[in-house]
């Protein structure tokens, strides 16, 4: 079987500086599949050079793979730091382990957890309109479910 820390060797021989690792998994049938992801967003192109960097390593005489390089989908959940510290003034959808939801803008990411900008429309006493109140809620990784960005057509 094909291990993890051979894949993670070979991508981190192309890996540059906005280019960063957010999963692989390797199956018992060698099924690999690599997510990668970038500051500035990822092309096919740069799939494709990551997924020739692993295949002309691997000798598929010696054991047959299956291979799938790809960057994660914008309604994936963010599985490393680097997705939340990309999406910093976005707005992302938090959901606790108590399965709470809250929805607002990711102020800041960093190795403790996650502040977010919450917004919501309350009635507030003596008025006849509702008002906007905007909270900071901060976040602990391990409180957090999923975390991942709201898409808008606004």
């Amino acid at each position: 079987m094909i291990n993890k820390e051979l894949i993670r060797s070979l991508i981190d021989e192309k890996l540059t500086d906005d280019i960063f690792v957010v999963d692989i998994q390797v199956s018992t049938g060698n099924a690999i599949s690599v997510l990668i992801d970038s500051d500035n967003g990822l092309s096919i192109d740069q799939c494709v050079a990551f997924s020739r960097q692993i295949e002309h390593n691997l000798d598929r005489d010696e054991e047959d793979f299956q291979l799938e390089v790809s960057s994660p989908g914008l309604t994936q959940p963010f599985k490393v730091l680097r997705q939340y510290q990309k999406n910093i003034g976005r707005e992302i959808e938090v959901t606790t382990n108590d399965g709470d939801k809250h929805t607002g803008i990711l102020k800041e990411a960093g190795e403790d957890g996650i502040i977010l900008e919450e917004s919501r429309r309350e009635r507030v006493e003596g008025k006849k309109k509702k008002v906007t109140v905007t909270e900071n809620l901060s976040f602990s990784f391990d409180k957090i479910r999923t975390a991942k960005s709201v898409i808008s057509f606004k």
